[in-house]
């Protein structure tokens, strides 16, 4: 059922229809909420308030974006909303000091093969420490694999800054995974 059909079945009283909304896009919701807002407690709270504005506001849904832009931006709206409220908005949308996580200090298992696992937990523990918008842009392109416009439709940034973040969160993904794992470098200077 594409997301025309789906709709219109939401519309009519559909609650199965709603449930197909739901588990279609249920990935995308908890990934940009559990990275915003980091405490898994709140993460699974504000899912479900996702999911509930949603189903009060389907009748509002012009078809103007995409279902998936749609609930996006939803999500991330609850999600500033929810920062604000807590008053920790202005610290996380502040630069802070990325702090040695991990513990991990070679990505290299027996035999001189990377070991994926380990470099994966160390991307994700810096990811973690970014600024929620950064940690948004990232996540919505890496995770999610939408368009630079997806993602300023989501976040209501413009497309520019959007860029911007992308690129200022990979510069500063690959200046911790440097400070952090020097011996990466080999691998890095090995892919060019």
């Amino acid at each position: 059922m594409d997301d025309d059909e789906l709709i219109a079945q939401i519309r009519r009283g559909n609650a199965n229809a709603y449930r197909i909304l739901v588990d279609n896009h249920k990935n995308l919701v908890w990934h940009m909420v559990l990275r915003m807002v980091s405490q898994q407690e709140d993460a699974e709270d504000l899912c479900q308030d996702v999911f509930l504005n949603v189903f009060r506001n389907i009748r509002n849904f012009r078809g103007d974006s995409k279902l998936s832009s749609w609930i996006g931006s939803i999500a991330y709206h609850v999600c500033i909303d929810f920062l604000r409220k807590k008053g920790r908005e202005k610290s996380l949308l502040t630069q802070n000091p990325i702090p040695d996580t991990c513990g991990i200090t070679s990505i290299y298992v027996a035999g001189g093969k990377i070991d994926r696992d380990r470099l994966k937990t160390v991307v994700h523990a810096i990811i973690e420490q970014l600024p929620v918008q950064y940690r948004t842009v990232i996540t919505l392109c890496h995770l999610e694999n939408c368009s630079y416009k997806e993602i300023a439709g989501i976040t209501g940034m413009p497309e520019g800054t959007v860029k911007s973040y992308i690129s200022r969160a990979k510069d500063k993904i690959r200046e911790q995974v440097l400070k952090q794992i020097p011996d990466i470098q080999l691998v890095l200077f090995e892919a060019e």
